[in-house]
């Protein structure tokens, strides 16, 4: 990537978006740590240049957390770092050019931030919410509250000295399958349907059980077909293991897939 687009110092990517055409009636809707949300025509990004083109006019202590294609119809929900949620109508934010700063997606308390942006396409889709201390929940977006743009929104995981900070959330259906990632490098692969629902005020069940001083780093849904990831349970060490009620059914292995 660095060979094809000149990055300022300290600039990421953030979000890569397949486009098959930049229709007008798609949109790019992008949020920022700070809250901050915006949609802009996809049309409106048809013709880049080498070094890139403006999407949004960023405060200087601000981020881009997340980015996704919506046809204007969609469903927002926006996950913060303390475990509250946000759910509003795509229609509340209007159109707005390349160059704008945007508007007030979730109200934020000091030291908190926004980790997840999540497009949904109906409120039968369940959220994942998962901890730095490996625990975690998923619940039906029914369950939440439209709270509405720019509100502090509602608890999506109790926030404890238990659960840590949450440090991923994503909308995922009972077929999905996840890869769990540590800060050790440890890989684990669970299914959803393993995971079960839960109301929005509880702190969760066990993901994974980490090693001293491991933290959870993140989780991906899996999207790759069965065939491409064929073997991977069969790896020496990784296994699912009951771990009673509240376990979602993970164990980190002895020889994990570290090396991945």
């Amino acid at each position: 990537i660095v060979n094809l687009f000149p990055f300022e110092d300290g600039e990421k990517i953030s979000a890569i978006l397949p486009v098959k055409e930049f229709a007008d009636d798609r949109y790019i809707f992008m949020c920022t740590a700070n809250g901050t949300v915006k949609k802009t025509p996809l049309s409106d990004f048809s013709n880049p240049r080498k070094a890139g083109i403006i999407a949004v006019a960023l405060d200087e202590d601000d981020v881009l957390i997340g980015a996704e294609i919506t046809n204007g119809l969609q469903d927002v929900v926006l996950v913060s770092d303390v475990g509250k949620a946000v759910w509003f109508d795509e229609e509340d934010v209007r159109p707005m050019g390349r160059t704008a700063r945007g508007v007030r997606g979730m109200r934020l308390a000091d030291q908190q931030q926004v980790l997840s942006l999540l497009v949904a396409d109906n409120d039968q889709q369940t959220v994942l919410v998962a901890t730095e201390n490996g625990f975690g929940k998923r619940t039906a977006l029914a369950d939440f509250r439209h709270s509405g743009r720019g509100t502090q929104g509602v608890k999506a995981i109790a926030a404890s000295e238990r659960n840590g900070k949450v440090v991923a959330a994503r909308l995922v259906r009972d077929e999905d399958e996840i890869m769990l990632i540590t800060t050790g490098g440890v890989l684990i692969r669970t299914r959803v349907r393993e995971i079960r629902e839960l109301g929005r005020a509880t702190q969760g069940v066990t993901l994974i059980a980490l090693d001293a001083g491991e933290k959870l780093a993140g989780l991906e849904k899996i999207v790759e077909s069965d065939e491409y990831v064929e073997g991977v349970e069969g790896i020496e060490g990784v296994e699912q293991v009951a771990e009673g009620e509240d376990t979602a059914a993970v164990e980190p292995p002895g020889t994990a897939l570290d090396q991945e």
